[in-house]
């Protein structure tokens, strides 16, 4: 037996709240809609994760839920536009990472996230 998927399940009585954070603002798909469940995603292939957690680096929260992006300033950007303000950075973490947190309309704590490459932790 191989686990094949991990999957988020956010509680809400307003499916719709969704489509402008997770969909309007960060470009992903909806994947299914049954009505009472909405799915969202992008259709390519991932790695199945979980992160264990007793706090969330740099001496923050433990997000709920991680989205690695292409380019966090971009999220970012779009985030602020669509008026979900970051509750954390942007900031360049020491191990590798750009990111912020965002609370998506549930509540939900929402790390953004981009890995840095070594020319751009070396400063160019």
């Amino acid at each position: 037996m191989r686990v094949k998927r991990i999957v988020a399940n956010i509680s809400t009585s307003d499916i719709a709240a969704a489509k402008r954070f997770y969909e309007d603002s960060l470009g992903l798909e909806c994947l299914m809609d049954l009505g009472w469940i909405v799915t969202y995603g992008n259709g390519e292939p991932g790695r199945v994760q979980i992160s264990i957690a007793r706090e969330g680096g740099s001496g923050t929260q433990i997000p709920d839920l991680s989205i690695e992006v292409d380019d966090v300033d971009e999220a970012f950007r779009r985030m602020e536009q669509a008026g979900f303000p970051a509750v954390y950075g942007p900031a360049d973490e020491p191990w590798g990472v750009r990111r912020f947190y965002v609370r998506d309309p549930f509540g939900k704590v929402v790390n953004i996230l981009s890995h840095r490459t070594n020319e751009q932790r070396d400063g160019g």
